[in-house]
């Protein structure tokens, strides 16, 4: 009976439209089943208020201009990964990831913005498959230093996505935003619609994670570090077991390379016998201990001879006084160990194990996304990913047709 009164909803809500002002093909097309539905979830299966919305969203997307949206548009946005669907979860959700500069609002007005939002969120619906319905959201806010000017921008976001996406987000994260941010977000959250969808993250809980340290096969992310284990021969040089340069210059008349590399350690501290000398003044400084020896501690850059005037300076000449008094231990006045309040210690107690609890589930409802915040940004894989119209004109010519040109090109 549940599924039989949704239908006859989602079926008035359409008849209520066509009432008010008819459909185009591609309204008709946009106000299927599962939309209808989905605004009526909104509205708590308020058949007026629900086709109130959907007729002011059907506006807004033809003042918009939804059905003209195409990739050439947004070429420099597109280069620089500003937004972008970076791929799918583990049930097939898209993850959008927002990289805004807080310069880019100052050279753009909010109607650019809004429009690279919806070309966004119009490509990421266009790669949901047939069973999905709800796509993720990533915000990464350290690109801004003013907390306002980022609030400003998400709750625009946030309030598009409530308006004229019901039902369409799953879990939006705010990664690093500024310092004034979460302030600014706890007197906002309560006015928010999709605040309960909303969570604030870090990325610093997520340096030592090396969960999903999947960066090889990507060619741009690649370490370019040195390997010592790759270098041919692997014998020890000498009795030092570190692979230290040393920098000699020849005296040669060769003014192209006067000089070469060598991994011999010159330091007077490991190679040869001690002298009496280095005995009592300590190792010589060497290029190589140079640098230790600047950060070592006074007494450890002092030579062992004058050990025993430096023990013999430490204490002053004068004699310090003796004491005079014996104080009594009664009369010393330790404060006082405040009692234990059952009241109070239960609540804080509760309190902070609320909040423990509620950082560890949003630290964990962020771990299946991480690999995607870390993934490095590709506009060949991005643009692989849109659908005619909105992947432009390259996406619109076909293959046969470039071939069929060519071939007639040739031909004169």
């Amino acid at each position: 009976m549940g599924k039989i009164d949704q239908k006859e909803k989602a079926q008035t809500v359409v008849d209520l439209l066509r009432k008010q002002a008819p459909l185009t093909v591609k309204q008709e097309k946009f106000c299927n089943k599962a939309c209808v539905e989905r605004f009526l979830k909104a509205k708590n299966d308020t058949v007026k208020k629900a086709a109130k919305q959907l007729r002011n969203c059907l506006s807004w997307r033809d003042s918009i201009g939804t059905d003209h949206l195409i990739a050439d548009e947004f070429s420099a946005e597109l280069a620089d990964g500003l937004a972008y669907v970076a791929g799918h979860d583990g049930e097939s959700r898209p993850v959008m990831i927002f990289r805004i500069k807080q310069d880019y609002l100052k050279f753009h007005s909010q109607k650019q913005f809004t429009r690279l939002l919806v070309f966004t969120l119009e490509v990421a619906t266009q790669t949901m498959s047939k069973n999905v319905e709800q796509f993720v959201l990533l915000f990464d806010a350290s690109f801004f230093r003013s907390a306002p000017a980022f609030m400003n921008m998400l709750l625009a976001t946030l309030k598009i996505i409530g308006d004229y996406y019901p039902g369409r987000l799953h879990k939006a994260f705010v990664i690093d935003p500024p310092s004034l941010f979460s302030y600014l977000w706890k007197g906002v959250k309560p006015f928010v619609e999709l605040s309960p969808f909303t969570t604030v993250i870090s990325s610093l809980d997520f340096e030592e994670s090396l969960e999903f340290d999947d960066f090889t096969s990507y060619p741009r992310a690649a370490s370019l570090r040195f390997d010592p284990s790759n270098v041919p021969g692997s014998a020890k040089i000498g009795s030092c077991s570190s692979s230290r340069f040393s920098f000699t210059v020849s005296h040669h008349n060769d003014s192209l390379k006067p000089w070469h590399l060598s991994f011999t350690d010159t330091s007077g501290s490991k190679v040869g016998s001690k002298t009496s000398s280095e005995a009592l003044l300590g190792p010589a400084i060497s290029p190589l201990n140079a640098r230790s020896h600047s950060f070592a501690s006074p007494s450890a850059r002092s030579s062992h001879g004058n050990l025993r005037t430096i023990k013999k300076g430490f204490f002053p000449s004068t004699p310090l006084p003796q004491k005079t008094q014996k104080m009594d231990s009664s009369m010393i006045n330790l404060p006082r160990t405040p009692g234990p309040s059952f009241l109070q210690s239960s609540t804080l107690f509760f309190k902070k194990d609320c909040q423990v609890n509620k950082a560890t589930k949003c630290r964990e409802s962020f771990i299946p996304y991480l690999k995607f915040y870390r993934r490095p940004y590709d506009e060949m894989i991005y643009r692989s990913k849109m659908r005619p119209p909105l992947g432009g004109l390259i996406s619109i010519i076909s293959p046969q047709l470039k071939r069929r040109h060519m071939s007639v090109s040739q031909r004169f």
